[in-house]
């Protein structure tokens, strides 16, 4: 049986209570960088496939195809039968074992991990390396000692943690008031 983290299990246990098994929404702690590394990951296991969202239908999308269309998720017979739900034959008709996915023919050679998108990986030295390495510090640290550090003024310090840290990396930027320092943020550690 297909070991699932809580987040993959969450994910097929939503989908198998909506129509036509459709994985969107995510949960609302998923975004960003993560939500498109746990969906890879599905994909990879033959957990979730993308198909053709239905927009008629009003079927949410996870992403565009570049052509104007878009594909939903939607959870496949064996991502159901990992979290111990027997599909419905109707099921079967929309994932498709022995026939190519809805808006695919079946002589496309188009791959899941060609549509997977790539993980970012951290460059040493740059001052995105730094602002992390200051939030990782068991201390966190505050706004002004990141601006001291980096040279970027109080918005873009702002900016970077909401855009690239938590929208596009992923990570869980968390804040506090320490007395005598004011607002500290920090990261969990690794």
């Amino acid at each position: 049986m297909t070991q699932l983290s809580d987040t993959q299990a969450l994910i097929l246990s939503a989908a198998s209570q909506r129509p036509e098994h459709i994985a969107l929404p995510l949960p609302e702690s998923l975004r960003g960088g993560a939500a498109a590394k746990v969906v890879g990951a599905m994909i990879g296991k033959g957990l979730l496939q993308e198909v053709d969202a239905d927009l008629r239908k009003g079927e949410p999308m996870w992403r565009e195809t570049g052509d104007g269309h878009g594909v939903t998720l939607i959870a496949t017979d064996a991502g159901l039968a990992a979290i111990g739900i027997e599909p419905d034959d109707t099921h079967s008709a929309r994932t498709g074992t022995d026939e190519a996915p809805r808006g695919v023919s079946a002589t496309d050679t188009t791959t899941a991990p060609e549509a997977t998108p790539k993980a970012r990986t951290l460059r040493e030295g740059t001052k995105q390396a730094t602002l992390i390495a200051m939030l990782r510090a068991p201390e966190g640290a505050t706004i002004e000692e990141i601006i001291a550090a980096t040279g970027w003024q109080s918005h873009t310090v702002r900016g970077a943690m909401a855009g690239a840290l938590k929208k596009k990396l992923g990570l869980e930027v968390t804040s506090e008031k320490v007395e005598g320092r004011g607002r500290v943020y920090s990261l969990p550690r690794d």
